[in-house]
């Protein structure tokens, strides 16, 4: 599973550690990965996404799972993003007939 954030799409990145004698060793600095489930009022059921703090602080603001995938474009959205986002659109059409 790749190490990569549903939401702001922040992955791992790469460096060295430098001791005090300047020897380089290769090292990762990993994304605070956190999982996550989101109650979505549309489908009436928990959604559970791979995301980092920042990314959950970035979908309470928008105002829950629903509405910031709703006013996000889906160039922006991961694979999993956008089959959440594919089934509340449906469910909202269904809703609206």
């Amino acid at each position: 599973m790749a190490r990569v954030c549903t939401v702001s799409g922040k992955k791992p990145h790469f460096g060295n550690n430098v001791s005090h004698a300047n020897n380089k060793t290769r090292r990762r600095w990993q994304p605070n990965l956190q999982v996550c489930s989101f109650p979505s009022e549309i489908l009436g059921k928990a959604v559970s996404l791979r995301l980092t703090a920042n990314g959950i602080r970035t979908v309470e603001h928008n105002g829950g799972l629903d509405s910031w995938l709703l006013g996000t474009r889906d160039s922006r959205l991961s694979d999993k993003a956008l089959k959440v986002k594919k089934l509340i659109t449906r469910a909202q059409a269904r809703a609206a007939k």
